[in-house]
């Protein structure tokens, strides 16, 4: 019998997403996770870059981005997420026991949902490990001091994934699955979908084979149906069963009824090109992202004139490092001519992650043009001119002037 070629560059796929969604949390990137949301500090860690709660704006450009990757691949390549690399998927194919288990006896069936109630405490237990690093989540179970939220968290989550993979299991892609819906809107008559030769149909020999190993039990020979999933399940048995008479399956991926449709055409280049627009954007936006931001706090000191007539005003400086290097900062500031004296200690030194504060006292003399206050703009650069932040801020000028 012919192998089954696309079953077994599938399961390849899907070990590899399995032991990439493992395995991720346990890589390290300059001494934090690889991707990992902390929610005590509220940044994000992916692959060796900090975002912070501030820029966060970055990720929800990546996120639009990939909205719209996911929905230009749909247009283009149907549900080949849905039957290769979703997780409900792949699971589904890691544990094919429990199909079986409805056929046999109670000794199968406790082993098989035993077996299954375990491999859903570990996808729980990864699931939260992109919240809570597992250098710590692990030695805290061992220890005792899991916390008590974790705790509910982990036991939720587990018997969410295992009724899911207990009991629904296909029929939630055939049904109640969002990214199903989503199909019969992104789908034109050019998007790849498996077919039944239209050609060849009259060669079926009516075997049911197809039907018979088709995971959401639908029959592709009476044309598309939206609980396909596109795993191709279909085509490696009808291969398998053609290949007994030597002639080629009948069940085939094909872009478009018949194998009629196009790649390339105006639906592709029109949502292709929005997923290239925010790519760039997201881009840009990344590499724009300084990694220091400051904010202007009103300080204790009221604005006052001094004996020699100077107006001072005093500012305090609160400035967050949002790299993960330390950095010197000098500080300028712009709108009230060359008579202002600042008085603060440069450079500003922000060591990685930290946040820190720095009065600052501007003096200038009395010849200003102006009455009740004026804007100026506080800037701060680093040596190489690579950061550059400016906040505006009020200089008071006192009514008994």
């Amino acid at each position: 019998m012919m192998s089954k070629k696309i079953q077994t560059w599938r399961r390849f796929a899907e070990a590899l997403q399995a032991i990439l969604i493992l395995g991720l949390p346990f890589l390290k990137i300059k001494g934090e996770s690889a991707l990992r949301f902390d929610i005590p500090s509220l940044r994000l860690h992916v692959f060796g870059c900090t975002i912070w709660m501030q820029e966060f704006f970055i990720v929800l450009a990546a996120t639009i981005f990939f909205t719209l990757l996911i929905v230009f691949i749909t247009l283009v390549f149907g549900r080949i997420w849905c039957g290769w690399l979703c997780p409900q998927t792949v699971l589904m194919d890691f544990t094919p026991f429990v199909d079986k288990a409805k056929k046999k006896g109670f000794m199968y069936k406790l082993m098989a949902f035993s077996l299954t109630f375990l491999i859903s405490v570990i996808v729980a237990a990864s699931l939260i490990w992109y919240f809570v690093s597992p250098y710590k989540f692990i030695p805290d179970i061992i220890n005792g001091r899991l916390g008590a939220v974790t705790w509910e968290f982990w036991i939720v989550l587990t018997v969410i994934i295992f009724l899911n993979y207990a009991l629904l299991r296909h029929k939630w892609c055939a049904t109640v699955c969002p990214y199903a819906k989503l199909q019969s809107v992104v789908f034109d008559r050019n998007t790849l979908i498996i077919e039944l030769d239209p050609k060849r149909a009259d060669e079926c020999i009516n075997c049911m084979s197809c039907v018979k190993a088709c995971p959401t039990g639908i029959d592709i020979r009476k044309g598309f149906d939206a609980a396909c999933i596109n795993c191709a399940e279909c085509i490696d048995t009808c291969n398998g069963i053609m290949f007994k008479f030597n002639k080629k399956g009948l069940i085939r991926y094909a872009f478009g009824y018949g194998g009629e449709g196009r790649i390339l055409r105006q639906n592709f280049f029109v949502v292709g090109g929005f997923v290239l627009v925010f790519f760039i954007f997201y881009v840009y936006l990344s590499f724009a992202r300084t990694g220091v931001d400051f904010t202007v706090l009103p300080h204790m000191m009221e604005p006052k004139i001094t004996k020699d007539g100077s107006i001072i005003n005093a500012y305090v400086l609160s400035v967050k490092n949002m790299l993960d290097k330390p950095v010197d900062l000098k500080v300028a500031v712009d709108g009230l001519g060359n008579t202002i004296v600042q008085s603060i200690i440069e450079p500003i030194h922000i060591e990685a992650g930290r946040m820190d504060k720095f009065p600052l006292f501007l003096r200038t003399g009395k010849n200003i043009d102006a009455k009740g206050s004026k804007k100026i703009k506080i800037s701060m650069d680093d040596a190489s001119k690579k950061i550059h932040i400016t906040r505006e801020a009020n200089f008071q000028i006192p009514d008994e002037l």
